[in-house]
């Protein structure tokens, strides 16, 4: 075994002991029973900034995005805008979803639907989604884990022992300190993942010689003539290389599988769609336990700010990118390496398919040259997967008790049996995630697909509790049923579940999913509500919005500013993530025009790109403070905090 390897096993066992004395001191509590639900006070400002973060974005970016950018080019770097309506969207629901919670004493989505909406099925059908959200991708989460751990090993561990080796680490800490030490370990989890990227992407960097040697290597595989594979062929995007270029604003192909778009997938549209469905990661019920569990409103703003629009926007634009973009240049494409022999073979050469072990080649040849270096790295990236997969497995197996046996089962449990329930749900969770990774990894990756999507499903019905009292229980209801079937006819299951009969591949028309299934969605909804002659449940309905009324009033002048700032909204969407992104292609230099016809030193795209980007940072800034969607005004916060998580309206009794 060698000392890389050595390395890789002590900091692993020494972050597994971290993990667990975490878990273990958060459960030290007098009140553990409840306050594994909702810890005292609520989850402090910046634990609550750092692991949201985190769990938003680490899981499902740290081994994907370095591969995809090497493989698609900045045509997919275009798609990083969900930095931007991730926190657009979590604007709009999470400080609303704290005020209901502080004022009925809510703890999971579940009892706010059914309250609300007078009925059971949207909460029934929001339980249904996290089980969907918690165990194809914690099975993705675990199994990912597990085969970085016997890579990275040189296969002293196998990916079966490794995954259940390390998601029993991630249930001993969930089960025994609850929502308080997820959130703890998640603070270690979210600040190793962002600096794992930064110094993968710096190293990277340092090693293609700097930005302007980076760059001249780019510029010569930019030129590469039209017609050779990865290269666009218009549809608005230009004849440029597909890897410097969006290839169109949409293209009408009956989708992935069936007929491919050319020049890549990742048109304007195709790019807009992703980042607006995953939204459904903030929409996700998980996530709403979360908000319902903060201590303030303030988190919510540096959330959204300044960890995801500009922090993660950094990861997504700049050190992404330059990990992703560099290997070309470092071996990892045998022929376009040629453009610069200096440091060509300092990665290993990827073959059709194997762009998704780029981060893996990254860490293995930085341990070479430091061992403790890629120890590090190595830990951080399972970390990453962790941060999602503990996030979502706690929420899960918290909302399985509260909603389910509470609710339906044993209305008079306590808070211990309550606990008690969820340890079980979340150790039978992780089990079934186990086993799907171990037996059934197709099964895996088409249903790990759908999470993400079908809870962005929910996003009518999140809107109407806090926003839109006409949207009645029905429409939201049948809209939500409707949407998830067509996510479910757009995603591969749905040619599964049909014998290979539809005449769609996956994303038709560069389509997402999730976008496909929010436009029957919402189509049910306007159209059920409009239709709904007398609404008996308005009035009830009606009340929750007074409360909301009540404690969230907007300063005249951010009301003053209200359809200006929704303009600015849309006309940052049309140039930065939809349509007019195709602009950046070209404007400021063609990309088969050579170094020095690109104006800033770097390909054209690149430069528009980081452009909006800094430009939708502003957008959430003022959104988020200006605007007041983030923050509750000192003159509400002394009314509202009167009324504490695990004390309000019969919480304290086991509600």
């Amino acid at each position: 075994m060698s000392d890389r390897v050595l390395w890789v096993f002590a900091l692993i066992l020494a972050y597994s002991a971290v993990c667990v004395f975490l878990g273990v001191r958060s459960g030290r509590s007098r009140n553990a029973a409840r306050e594994f639900f909702a810890p005292a006070g609520g989850i402090s400002t910046w634990v609550f900034v750092i692991f949201a973060t985190g769990a938003s974005f680490a899981g499902w970016t740290v081994t994907a995005q370095p591969g995809r950018v090497f493989h698609d080019g900045f045509q997919y770097v275009n798609a990083s805008f969900f930095v931007i309506t991730i926190p657009l969207a979590g604007m709009l629901v999470l400080k609303r979803q704290w005020v209901l919670g502080r004022k009925f004493g809510y703890v999971t989505p579940g009892q706010m639907y059914s309250e609300y909406y007078g009925g059971d099925a949207i909460a029934t059908i929001s339980v249904g989604v996290a089980v969907l959200f918690a165990i194809p991708f914690l099975a993705m989460l675990f199994g990912a884990s597990g085969w970085l751990l016997k890579e990275l090993t040189d296969g002293a561990v196998s990916r079966e022992i490794a995954m259940w080796g390390l998601a029993s680490v991630v249930l001993i800490y969930a089960v025994t300190g609850g929502l308080r030490a997820v959130a703890h370990v998640g603070v270690l989890q979210g600040v190793a993942f962002v600096g794992a990227i930064v110094i993968i992407g710096i190293l990277a960097l340092d090693w293609a010689g700097g930005f302007s040697s980076l760059n001249q290597g780019l510029a010569k595989i930019a030129a590469a003539p039209i017609g050779e594979p990865g290269t666009t062929h218009g549809f608005g995007g230009g004849d440029y290389n597909g890897l410097f270029a969006i290839p169109g604003v949409i293209q009408w192909t009956r989708g992935l599988g069936i007929e491919d778009p050319a020049g890549g997938p990742w048109t304007s549209v195709m790019g807009l769609s992703f980042a607006l469905s995953l939204i459904g990661i903030q929409l996700a019920p998980g996530f709403s336990v979360w908000g319902f569990a903060s201590r303030g409103p303030r988190a919510f703003a540096i959330h959204h700010i300044w960890g995801c629009a500009f922090c993660i926007g950094i990861v997504m634009f700049l050190f992404m990118p330059l990990a992703g973009m560099a290997a070309h240049l470092l071996g990892a494409d045998g022929a376009a390496s040629q453009a610069n022999l200096a440091v060509a073979g300092i990665l290993p050469a990827l073959v059709a398919g194997q762009h998704r072990e780029l981060l893996l080649d990254y860490i293995r040849v930085i341990g070479n040259q430091e061992m403790w270096l890629g120890g590090l790295l190595a830990v951080a990236a399972i970390a990453a997967l962790q941060s999602t997969a503990a996030a979502f497995m706690s929420t899960a197996g918290n909302i399985l008790s509260r909603d389910i046996y509470k609710r339906h089962i044993n209305a008079a449990a306590s808070w211990n049996q309550q606990r008690v329930m969820a340890c079980i749900a979340m150790l039978l969770l992780c089990l079934a995630a186990l086993l799907m990774a171990s037996f059934a990894m197709k099964a895996v990756v088409i249903l790990a697909g759908l999470a993400i999507p079908c809870s962005f499903q929910l996003f009518p019905s999140l809107l109407g509790s806090l926003w839109l009292p006409w949207l009645s229980r029905r429409a939201a209801t049948f809209g939500l049923i409707v949407g998830l079937a067509i996510v479910v006819l757009t995603e591969p299951l749905g040619q599964v579940l049909t014998g290979n009969t539809l005449p769609w591949g996956r994303w038709p028309w560069t389509i997402h999913s999730g976008l496909w299934g929010m436009f029957a969605n919402l189509g049910i909804c306007l159209a059920a509500s409009a239709f709904t002659r007398e609404d008996p449940d308005r009035g009830r309905r009606e009340a929750f919005h007074q409360v909301l009324n009540d404690a969230i009033r907007p300063a005249a002048k951010s009301m003053r500013m209200k359809s200006a700032a929704w303009i600015l909204v849309l006309l940052w969407i049309f140039f930065a993530a939809g349509p007019g992104a195709v602009i950046g292609n070209a404007i400021f230099g063609i990309p088969g025009g050579g170094y020095p016809a690109w104006i800033f030193g770097a390909p054209s795209i690149w430069a528009w790109q980081v452009f909006w980007w800094a430009l939708g940072v502003g957008l959430i800034w003022f959104l988020g403070e200006k605007m007041e969607l983030s923050t509750v005004a000192g003159r509400e916060m002394s009314a509202l905090t009167t009324v504490n998580v695990g004390q309000a309206g019969g919480v304290s009794d086991g509600r």
